[in-house]
């Protein structure tokens, strides 16, 4: 699983810093996260081809969280796109999104999906054989979404040498990756534990865009290998937080504290500090795996 940070700050954008955007390459998916204005501009800088995107999440409908999926879309349809883009995000953003293409004249060649959340409980909104999806629901000033993505546990994995030694036909090997027992050329019965290994790892990363500090979601987060949490402002201007409903680093820290996440980005920065280490140490005060996101850098998990 492959975490590519497009944009991590608040507000408005600026020659150096992007509103928030974030690619999820996981199980052979790509998901967008978010979609702030000038969002494929820092895709091509990040040579993600855009063909392969085919699910978006959206968080909420304030604008540096989704201006830029109308350009996008433009631009898929203008790339001659076939494939169909499914968008997952609130109540309203289908008739948003449409309105401006009926205005434009801008119909897509391809099928755009609209699944409109409205849930203040979380819910699966995606699931495939080896990935599922659930929103987290987040204190923000208007309807707002978290997303956990979540890797299936996959197959069970060959032992070679012990699968050789109790020389069991090829045939069956798809059998033993499933956990089945087989039988072996003498017609003994193979235990499957004895010539196979545990699955590899699953992994699993939790989005928490603008939120107040909201210990409700700490259920949903707990041990999870990455949490993003959007720190707007460092603990000086609590106030400001509360007012905007936003988090502070050190509230950010303590979320993942009480849900014992393996490692905790923080993000969402107002653009007000020119210096973001500051919230690295404020939140390592509480939490010691602490990351800062940063546009361009990518995170394996």
């Amino acid at each position: 699983m492959k975490l590519t940070i497009l944009g991590c700050y608040s507000a408005t954008p600026r020659i150096n810093t992007h509103p928030t955007a974030q690619i999820l390459d996981i199980r052979n998916h790509i998901f967008l996260i978010d979609c702030g204005e000038g969002t494929q501009v820092q895709l091509r800088k990040n040579k993600v081809k855009f063909n392969r995107i085919k699910h978006v999440f959206i968080s909420h409908l304030h604008g540096d969280h989704y201006f830029g999926l109308v350009g996008l879309i433009s631009t898929f349809r203008l790339l001659t796109r076939e494939s169909d883009l499914h968008i997952y995000g609130p109540k309203g953003l289908k008739e948003v999104i449409s309105l401006q293409m009926k205005l434009s004249g801008s119909w897509t060649n391809y099928k755009l999906i609209f699944h409109e959340l409205s849930s203040k409980k979380s819910e699966l909104i995606f699931e495939d054989d080896k990935v599922e999806v659930h929103t987290i629901p987040l204190d923000h000033r208007i309807y707002t979404n978290g997303f956990l993505f979540k890797e299936k546990e996959g197959e069970r994995r060959l032992n070679i040498g012990a699968v050789e030694d109790a020389k069991i036909d090829m045939a069956y090997y798809r059998k033993l990756k499933q956990g089945f027992d087989v039988e072996n050329e003498a017609g003994e019965i193979i235990k499957n534990e004895a010539v196979t290994l545990e699955a590899k790892q699953t992994k699993s990363y939790a989005f928490c865009s603008d939120t107040a500090y909201n210990e409700a979601i700490i259920p949903l987060l707990k041990n999870v290998d990455l949490l993003y949490h959007e720190s707007t402002f460092l603990e000086h201007l609590a106030h400001l937080a509360k007012k905007t409903k936003h988090s502070t680093a050190r509230e950010a820290a303590s979320i993942a504290q009480q849900a014992q996440v393996k490692s905790l980005m923080l993000g969402h920065f107002s653009t007000r500090y020119d210096n973001t280490s500051d919230f690295k140490t404020e939140a390592e005060a509480i939490f010691d795996h602490v990351q800062l996101a940063e546009e361009g850098k990518e995170f394996e998990i």
